[in-house]
């Protein structure tokens, strides 16, 4: 299926690794251009190294662009020399930030600020620019990878998943706000994935329970229904779909990805 991306020009946050990247290689294999952001330099270079090597075709249409996203000029600048360099976004991925996985007993107000800041701000310091551009352009497509933990709450995931339940809250509440103005916004709410924020998550797991006397966790995924976690390309093919033309009457939706963990209508 043609998903009609070619030549688009798509901005992926957390670009360097997990999802991120898997997004950036899925839109370069249909043809997109990819800025990819992220805070780290070398990260970056790395992680287009990796993408011109199994796309060698596609290494002009990759571009880096280093910036902490928690601080919203340096977001800005990002997006400002993005599109200097290759015309406006089309396409917003974001999936930058991970909040800090922590027991409930090792909470403090600083901590909730930070899971905030950390995963929150990332996302809305690129997304707010960007939507009132994408509105006044008359198109645009955003699509947040959030995560699960918005939705069912995780005793050592209640700061980040407050930061990621908001997130889905804003994801509903701007499709609404731009749907007139040709703009489409969408969340995934991915559950297990096989990323290096997994093997924190199930580390913080692991502390928590022997804290508590309990058995560790068991091997990622063998509690799920699928019977595995997903793959991070597994999550980039659902983005790479909704932000494409075929998918043009979906928006405001928050897309569960958890493996049918979490049986759940609403």
């Amino acid at each position: 299926m043609d998903l009609q991306l070619a030549g688009r020009h798509v901005l992926v946050t957390g670009a360097s690794k997990g999802i991120g990247f898997a997004c950036a290689l899925g839109f370069l294999q249909e043809g997109a251009r990819v800025s990819l952001v992220s805070r780290s330099e070398d990260g970056l270079m790395l992680a287009a190294a990796r993408l011109q090597e199994t796309l060698p075709e596609a290494t002009r249409r990759i571009s880096v662009f280093a910036a902490d996203l928690q601080d919203a000029a340096a977001a800005q600048g990002a997006l400002d020399a993005a599109e200097a360099a290759h015309g406006a976004v089309d396409i917003l991925v974001n999936c930058a930030g991970a909040a800090k996985r922590t027991a409930p007993a090792d909470l403090t107000p600083q901590a909730w600020r930070d899971a905030m800041q950390a995963k929150y701000f990332t996302y809305i310091h690129m997304m707010d620019p960007l939507v009132k551009r994408m509105g006044q352009r008359g198109s645009g497509v955003i699509i947040n990878i959030v995560g699960a933990g918005g939705k069912v709450a995780n005793p050592t995931h209640l700061a980040g998943g407050a930061a990621n339940a908001a997130l889905m809250l804003v994801s509903a509440g701007l499709a609404a706000a731009y749907a007139g103005k040709g703009v489409r916004i969408n969340a995934l709410n991915p559950g297990q994935v096989l990323t290096e924020r997994l093997r924190q998550r199930l580390d913080a797991e692991t502390r928590l329970a022997r804290s508590e006397g309990r058995p560790a966790p068991g091997l990622p995924g063998d509690k799920l229904p699928l019977g595995r976690p997903a793959e991070p390309w597994e999550i980039a093919n659902v983005a790479v779909f909704l932000a494409s033309p075929r998918a043009s009457y979906v928006t405001g939706a928050i897309v569960a990805m958890d493996g049918a963990n979490t049986p759940m209508v609403v």
